[in-house]
């Protein structure tokens, strides 16, 4: 049975942890506070100059907890549009310095500047003519002398209580990594559908999704006009296995849609005499329908707020682009 004084050191102790971690985050916020307010927009300036005139892969360097930041910043420029992968910097001495090209560009990251692997990298960079870029913490090291351009990344002290492991100036190097992505991202123009294409699987990639990724478009649109027979509807129905068509006028615009449930209630209540009926006759008018652009988020929110199955896709002046069945999103895993 334990003692109450290892109860009340046990929760001293945990006062003391508690309280240190509210410190660590105090600490990060305030070395990412300082290093907004001493951003060099010179320096930021030229660093995209060269990454936007990049003609081959931006190559993402560094060692230790720094190569992990390194790794992050090079799997964010990749999917924001950036040809980019990482080079471990001890590896680069034993053959893999061999991914270098004439036209890369190296972004090599480190709190100190003098790491000596990355040094070691610098005599092979040099030969090639590759741009350096570091984002570094001492911009009086060996780094940032070679470098054609240097970011500060330098914080006042660390958040470990015992000064050594890196935590305020990882944070620090991740910050102004995504600064760097974030800006190129903004200069290259990127949509939320080129963000798509870069995500195809996973959530980001299925918020962003638009309604265009996955409708059914040209020839598979289910369509027919006012005048169309019974007969006629059915065969198109069928034939398009989307479980509905839309119905347009003499222009080409959407007035209504004709669902499975509609020709089920209309057999009920006329029995054999509905096959004379015509689209007009059967077609729901007005019904929902969504843009091209929208997210396809928002078609499922649609389809669940009607009960329908189903969805027009229609332009600016009704008429119709595409439609999109509960089931596409379903492949999607939205739902």
């Amino acid at each position: 049975m334990s003692s109450p004084s290892a109860g009340a050191d046990a929760s001293s102790l945990r006062r003391r942890s508690l309280d240190l971690a509210q410190e660590v985050l105090r600490i990060e916020a305030n070395a990412l506070s300082r290093l907004a307010d001493r951003f060099d927009p010179t320096s930021f300036d030229q660093a995209l100059d060269v990454l936007l005139g990049c003609g081959g892969r931006i190559v993402v360097s560094g060692m230790g907890k720094s190569g992990i930041i390194a790794r992050k910043l090079a799997g964010t420029l990749a999917s924001t549009g950036s040809p980019a992968l990482f080079l471990h910097p001890a590896e680069a001495g034993h053959g893999d310095l061999g991914v270098l090209c004439e036209g890369d560009v190296l972004v090599a990251i480190s709190q100190s500047g003098d790491t000596q692997e990355v040094v070691a990298m610098l005599p092979a960079i040099k030969r090639l003519g590759i741009p350096l870029i570091v984002i570094v913490g001492e911009t009086r090291s060996t780094m940032a002398r070679e470098a054609d351009v240097v970011l500060d990344a330098g914080v006042e002290k660390e958040a470990c209580p015992l000064g050594m492991i890196p935590t305020a100036s990882t944070t620090a190097a991740l910050a102004v990594g995504d600064a760097l992505a974030m800006a190129l991202l903004e200069e290259r123009g990127l949509s939320a559908d080129d963000l798509v294409a870069h995500h195809p699987r996973g959530n980001l990639g299925r918020r962003l999704l638009r309604v265009h990724h996955v409708m059914h478009k040209a020839a598979k649109i289910p369509t027919v006009v006012l005048a169309t027979g019974f007969a006629d509807v059915l065969a198109e129905m069928s034939d398009k296995e989307l479980g509905m068509t839309t119905v347009v006028d003499g222009d080409g615009r959407m007035v209504g849609v004709i669902t499975d449930g509609d020709l089920r209630r209309l057999l009920e209540l006329k029995g054999d005499s509905a096959s004379t009926s015509t689209a007009a006759d059967l077609m729901t008018r007005d019904p929902v329908c969504v843009r091209a652009d929208a997210l396809a988020t928002e078609a499922l929110r649609l389809m669940e707020e009607k009960r329908i199955t189903s969805l027009a896709v229609v332009d600016a002046e009704r008429r119709p682009e595409g439609v999109v069945h509960l089931h596409d999103l379903w492949r999607t895993e939205m739902i």
